[in-house]
């Protein structure tokens, strides 16, 4: 038995969720057909199939995707403490109770890590990973040919780990969007994208699996979509956002993550489908945010011990739902408890990812067809789905500005005269989420969420990392501040879409 400890590792993130767990090294066997085999004793004849080989000629589809496949550098500026390190995740999340107001020293912007990125368009939108664009100031993008641009992100989606940015230039070389429900396992693909900084790098492998779960391999937590396209095409740290093509050079999937030992490539790499690419891409350019649509259950994969307490003998496999949400669109079709989902609108759910995968095609106000059994009988039943407020109106994208009102910064007077030393000023209070939580204007904002503010980019940074928080988090503002009377309050408030 070899043990070793097994990693989920974003490719240009070093982000690392570990498992430990064991690997058997199975021994080969070879049997000939000598005179002693039986079988040849018995006199039988054998003969070995002869067919052409499999056309496994990559180049054109190298040639015809390198150049639409870019090198991502992102910078950000430091923070230094005054005793001289610098740790922004600890000051971001807990601030410094312990020391004094200090005078920030100028500092400079610093690399911060290197991906890669998809031109899916000739005037500059690039498709691309959002761990590999999350919390820069500047993104410089170079181009094979070694042009260079600074780049403007368009928006973004944790939960799929996806993100759009542009470039100002033109007749740009695209790579054309393949079907990825077309993959078989099995069949060719290349990885393209700029490992350990190495630019316009090709790699090989075929279609391991797909609809793959990394946190059902793992036994962590859950990584977004849920629903990757696993192969063995060597991907590395600075693969990230590079593309996953076909030998017809056409984008299958955009590579993201690998399972790992080192953090570095160890026989599997994990890429999204286009098929929730073209969506999620679609939806961030034309309505700022993704529309996301739910079914509305909470389910178990069926398996023999379910199916023994439920009596199930119609289907092996499926979703086995728990609860149906009220005002969902699994409650309006009639779904109930005990009932098995096997299929969205044809497309077999025989677990999770699968059933992920087809709703993260869906908005809010289409129409799916639901196959299901009950009382091991199959039905199918169509519904509207729904957003997450249980309507099919479009998400606006978030932004600080859907709070209602601006931030002043606090003068010294005012922190000496209340003895406080720091806080921000709520100004020009109009109809908004702080309005609707009870905030009037002249509140001033000590801490948000256990987060010192200071400043209205402090107040964003809060917001946005809330907001960027996993789906089922509670997106709420815990208030503690004041009035410039000195009176203390604290607040809620909800900031969900």
């Amino acid at each position: 038995m070899l043990a070793g400890a097994l990693a989920v590792v974003f490719t240009a993130t070093g982000y690392t969720i570990s498992k430990v767990t064991s690997t058997q090294d199975d021994n080969e066997s070879t049997v000939l057909l000598s005179p002693s085999n039986p079988a040849m004793q018995s006199g039988n004849v054998f003969t070995v199939a002869s067919h052409p080989a499999t056309d496994t000629d990559f180049t054109q589809a190298a040639e015809s995707t390198i150049n639409g496949v870019v090198s991502i550098k992102s910078y950000a500026t430091p923070r230094v403490s005054q005793q001289g390190f610098s740790d922004p995740f600890f000051d971001f999340f807990f601030g410094s109770p312990n020391q004094q107001p200090r005078r920030q020293q100028e500092q400079k912007q610093q690399p911060m890590g290197l991906g890669s990125g998809v031109i899916i368009s000739a005037d500059g939108y690039i498709v691309t990973n959002n761990h590999v664009i999350e919390g820069a100031e500047k993104l410089e993008i170079t181009l094979n040919d070694n042009r260079t641009f600074n780049a403007t992100v368009i928006g973004a989606d944790p939960t799929t780990d996806l993100a759009l940015i542009k470039i100002e230039a033109k007749d740009l070389p695209v790579i054309p969007f393949g079907d990825s429900d077309a993959l078989k396992v099995g069949e060719w693909v290349l990885a393209v994208g700029n490992p350990f900084g190495f630019t316009s790098t090709v790699t090989a492998g075929i279609v391991s699996a797909k609809a793959r779960s990394i946190s059902q391999a793992t036994n962590s937590r859950r990584m977004g979509i849920e629903s990757y396209i696993q192969t063995d095409a060597a991907v590395n740290p600075g693969n990230s956002g590079g593309a996953l093509v076909n030998l017809r050079g056409e984008l299958v999937g955009i590579n993201t993550a690998i399972y790992s030992q080192t953090g570095n490539y160890a026989g599997y790499s994990f890429a999204i489908p286009t098929s929730i690419v073209t969506k999620i891409m679609t939806d961030i350019k034309q309505y700022g945010t993704v529309q996301r649509a739910f079914l509305g259950v909470t389910f178990l994969e069926l398996n023999p011990e379910l199916k023994e307490k439920h009596d199930i003998t119609a289907v092996n496999d499926g979703l086995l739902v728990e609860e149906v949400v009220d005002r969902s669109a699994a409650k309006a079709a009639g779904i109930l408890p005990g009932d098995v989902i096997i299929a969205l609108n044809g497309k077999e759910t025989h677990n999770t990812a699968q059933l992920m995968e087809q709703m993260n095609r869906f908005r809010p106000g289409d129409k799916v067809k639901i196959t299901y059994v009950r009382a091991n009988k199959t039905h199918t039943v169509e519904t509207t789905l729904f957003n997450n407020q249980g309507s099919t109106g479009i998400v606006q994208a978030a932004t600080v500005a859907n709070l209602g009102c601006a931030f002043k910064k606090l003068s010294d007077d005012t922190k000496k005269e209340l003895r406080i030393s720091h806080g921000v000023q709520v100004a020009g209070l109009k109809d908004g989420r702080f309005k609707d939580a009870g905030i009037k204007d002249g509140f001033i904002i000590l801490d948000i969420n256990n987060m010192r503010v200071n400043s209205s980019e402090d107040v964003e940074k809060v917001y946005n990392a809330i907001m960027k928080s996993e789906e089922g988090y509670d997106k709420v503002m815990f208030i503690t501040g004041m009035y410039p009377t000195g009176k203390k309050m604290y607040y809620a408030v909800d900031i969900a879409e």
